[in-house]
C-alpha cells in the first residue's frame, strides 16, 4: 500500500506539472501544446528541466539559460496536486455497490480536482476563470450523474433534481450580485463557477462551500487591507476562494453539517 501511495503521489506530482501549462498559457489563450519554455527569455526547456520538483530544486529556483528566478507557482502546483491525489483516493473508494463504480469515482474526482487546482492558480495569477476550464467541467459532472444514474443506479430522480437545483440556485445568487454591483463585486466566470459547484456538491453541502468562500474571501480581506497589501476598493479574485470552499465541503462537508446541528442542539 505505501509502494500504492507513493506511485499515486508521484502521477499527482506529474499532472500537476501539466497543470502548470493550462494555468500559464490557457488564459492567455494560448496552445497548450508545444514544448514549455522559460517564461522569461523563452528559451524552450529540456525534459531534465521539467521534473516535477526535483528540477526546481537542483537549478536553485533559478532558469538554467537566462538565471531568472522561477515561479514558487510551479512546485505549489504539484505538490498541491500530488497531495489532493492521495486525499481523494482515501475518500472516493470508501463504499459503493461495485468495484467498477469506486474506479469511476476516483477517476472522476480526481478529473475534478485538476479543474479546481486549475481554476484557484488562473484566477489567483490572472483574475480570470477560464470558459475553456469550467465549461469542461460543468460537463464532466453532468455526464457522471448521466453515468451513475443509468448504469449504477447511485442516484434517484429527486437526487439529480437537487443537484440541478443546487446548481442553478447558487448561480442565480451570484448573477444577482453581479448585476447589483454591475460586475465590480464578483464576475461572470464566478456565476459559471457556482453551476460547477451545485453540480458537485448538491444540496446541502453548496451551502456550505459558499459560507466557506465568503467567510474566508472576507477575512483574508480584511487581513490583506489592515496589512496595507490592499485597498478598500482593490479587485481580489473570489475564484480560490470558492475553490477552496468547494474542496472543504467536498470531504468534509456532512460532518461540519452535523457539527453546526449539534451545536444547535446543546
Amino acid at each position: 500500500m505505501t509502494a500504492f501511495y507513493l506511485i499515486l503521489f508521484l502521477l499527482g506530482l506529474c499532472i500537476g506539472s501539466f497543470l502548470n501549462v493550462l494555468i500559464d498559457r490557457i488564459p492567455k489563450n494560448e496552445s497548450i501544446s508545444g514544448r514549455s519554455y522559460c517564461p522569461h527569455c523563452k528559451t524552450r526547456l529540456s525534459w531534465y528541466d521539467l521534473i516535477p520538483i526535483f528540477s526546481f530544486l537542483i537549478l536553485g529556483r533559478r532558469c538554467r539559460y537566462c538565471k531568472k528566478p522561477i515561479s514558487w507557482q510551479y512546485p505549489i502546483v504539484e505538490i498541491t496536486t500530488g497531495l489532493l491525489f492521495l486525499l481523494i483516493f482515501n475518500f472516493s473508494t470508501l463504499g459503493g455497490p461495485a468495484l467498477g463504480w469506486q474506479f469511476l469515482n476516483f477517476l472522476y474526482y480526481l478529473i475534478i480536482s485538476c479543474f479546481l487546482v486549475v481554476i484557484f492558480f488562473s484566477d489567483l495569477k490572472y483574475y480570470i476563470i477560464p470558459d475553456k476550464i469550467i465549461y469542461p467541467a460543468i460537463a464532466v459532472s453532468s455526464i457522471w450523474y448521466f453515468v451513475c444514474s443509468i448504469f449504477f443506479k447511485i442516484y434517484t430522480r429527486y437526487e439529480i433534481l437537487n443537484t440541478i437545483y443546487s446548481a442553478f440556485g447558487a448561480a442565480l445568487f451570484f448573477l444577482l450580485i453581479v448585476l447589483v454591483s454591475r460586475g465590480k463585486w464578483m464576475g461572470v466566470g464566478d456565476v459559471k463557477f457556482a453551476v460547477f459547484m451545485g453540480l458537485l456538491l448538491g444540496w446541502p453541502n453548496i451551502l456550505v462551500a459558499l459560507f466557506l468562500a465568503v467567510f474566508l474571501g472576507a477575512i483574508i480581506g480584511l487581513g490583506l487591507i489592515i496589512l496595507g497589501k490592499k485597498k478598500l476598493k482593490s479587485e481580489i479574485p473570489f475564484g480560490p476562494f470558492l475553490v477552496t470552499g468547494t474542496f472543504i465541503a467536498m470531504f468534509w462537508g456532512q460532518k461540519i453539517i452535523e457539527w453546526y446541528f449539534d451545536l444547535l442542539t446543546v
